[in-house]
């Protein structure tokens, strides 16, 4: 597998560092506010990365963390008359909500800055200690000119770095981008006691310390939006080598922004859009397949159609399942032909195809380019049963088994336990509703038909497709789909 190395500027073979086994460190959300469609790409696009590596057979551990303590947390609790750490925390639980709706996998370890403060304070104490930090009136600066190789994964001097941030002037800096590793304590905020004082972490100390407890001074890949290049992840990378004298994570990848009518998605502009609002719309499943269909570096533009679009794609993938599930009936045979074994062949080869995708730094626009082109080809195999013939029980059985391979990967729909695809976001009682009023639907067109009342008969197939359910009479009786 190739990927995008962000630090190399190229893409690289991913050769981990203990054979089979990878470890992944992806900077989670600031638990402030409900979880917008920014903050899910990476969230979607890494989770998406991991299935991948476990489908190839690797023992990954994925760690991603969450920010509990932060000015934007302690700002909105100001507003709000609350607690800061309680505030994250119920936001925290809303997360989980939205991830477990996108089907995201939960991470091994989901660790929050509030819980890891003597973590956070020993790697201060070591950069002190080393020379590579400072103290001035209780807080604590690192010093960028103690490492040469700052800048390293931005690719930009520090001159460059400095003219294009927003610098806070403080004349007690060595340097304009020294940045806090400690701030003291100030009235009205949560403060923890410290070698130098009362106070709280700054921002880009926590993801150091978190990473190196639960992966060690060094690991494989470190994943986050492409806006946390610089200054967190240059940030991180400075301070941990500096702290541990260890290179820190091997491969950095970076998901691209979220656009809207091609203009960055933010809250400045006013165009940012929250994942809980979202999901009052559309499916949950609409949602994930959206962002897996562009290439995860690519920017990707947001609006309701292309939204849409995504659905009705997974709609043909539901369609073809459902036709797989009919298919493997009683009159499914045993016995295998020529044109079985074809399209076991195809089957072989799209397995290939969507591999060699996802090997091609996580390409998913590709990849479920595939998915469709095999759901295109296990359709035109079951017309046979349209046609009053008979389809091979292992073929079909084959087939399903390939697209629940596919969507263990790109976690479209759920599976249970057998990996078998559930889809569709009903409860029992609603789906059984669902069936029932479309065989009575059916039934009550077919005694139309049987009395050659034809113009009944076709306002109710009409009426149907106009709310988006089509109606197929075969030799086997009549199929409704979406």
């Amino acid at each position: 597998m190739q990927i995008y190395n962000t630090l190399a500027r190229r893409k690289e073979i991913l050769e981990p560092r203990q054979a089979g086994k990878i470890s992944m460190y992806v900077c989670g959300p600031t638990t402030y506010n409900f979880i917008h469609l920014g903050n899910a790409r990476p969230l979607v696009v890494f989770d998406t990365m991991r299935r991948y590596l476990r489908y190839k057979g690797y023992a990954v551990n994925y760690i991603q963390n969450f920010t509990d303590i932060d000015d934007k947390i302690i700002n909105r609790a100001r507003e709000e008359g609350v607690d800061p750490i309680h505030l994250a925390r119920k936001y925290v639980e809303e997360y989980f909500r939205d991830a477990d709706a996108l089907n995201v996998l939960r991470a091994d370890v989901h660790p929050r800055v509030s819980e890891h403060l003597a973590e956070i304070m020993e790697m201060v104490r070591l950069l002190v200690e080393r020379g590579h930090a400072y103290v001035v009136d209780k807080d604590v600066y690192f010093d960028i000119a103690s490492f040469p190789g700052y800048g390293k994964l931005s690719g930009r001097s520090s001159e460059d770095m400095q003219a294009g941030a927003r610098v806070e002037i403080d004349p007690r800096k060595r340097h304009p981008m020294d940045f806090a590793l400690w701030k003291a304590a100030k009235p009205g905020e949560p403060a923890w006691e410290s070698p130098w004082g009362s106070g709280r972490p700054g921002w880009h100390i926590e993801c150091s310390a978190m990473s190196r407890k639960y992966l060690g001074d060094n690991f494989d890949i470190h994943g986050g939006g492409y806006d946390l290049i610089f200054p967190h992840h240059e940030n991180e990378i400075a301070q941990s080598e500096a702290a541990t004298g260890n290179p820190f994570a091997r491969y950095w990848m970076h998901n691209g922004f979220i656009t809207v009518n091609q203009e960055k998605m933010s809250k400045s502009l006013g165009n940012f859009f929250l994942v809980r609002e979202i999901l009052e719309k559309f499916p949950p499943e609409t949602v994930r397949f959206f962002l897996l269909s562009t290439h995860y570096r690519s920017p990707l533009d947001f609006d309701d159609e292309k939204l849409a679009s995504a659905g009705r794609g997974l709609e043909r993938i539901k369609n073809c399942l459902r036709l797989m599930e009919e298919a493997l009936g009683d009159s499914a045979r045993e016995d295998m032909n020529q044109e079985d074994r074809e399209l076991t062949a195809l089957l072989e080869r799209r397995r290939q195809e969507f591999e060699g995708a996802m090997d091609d730094d996580l390409n998913t626009a590709l990849a479920t380019g595939i998915v469709f082109d095999t759901v295109g080809d296990i359709n035109s195999y079951l017309h046979k049963v349209s046609q009053g013939e008979s389809v091979c029980k292992a073929v079909v059985s084959s087939a399903r088994g390939l697209l629940a391979e596919f969507n263990s990967v790109l976690g479209l729909f759920r599976s249970d336990a057998s990996g078998k695809i559930i889809f569709g976001h009903q409860d029992d009682g609603e789906a059984k509703l669902v069936g029932d009023l479309m065989d009575l639907i059916i039934k009550i067109r077919q005694e139309a038909r049987l009395r050659k009342d034809w113009a009944t008969a076709d306002s109710i197939r009409n009426g149907l497709k106009e709310v988006g359910i089509i109606l197929e009479d075969t030799p086997s009786g009549v199929r409704w789909k979406k």
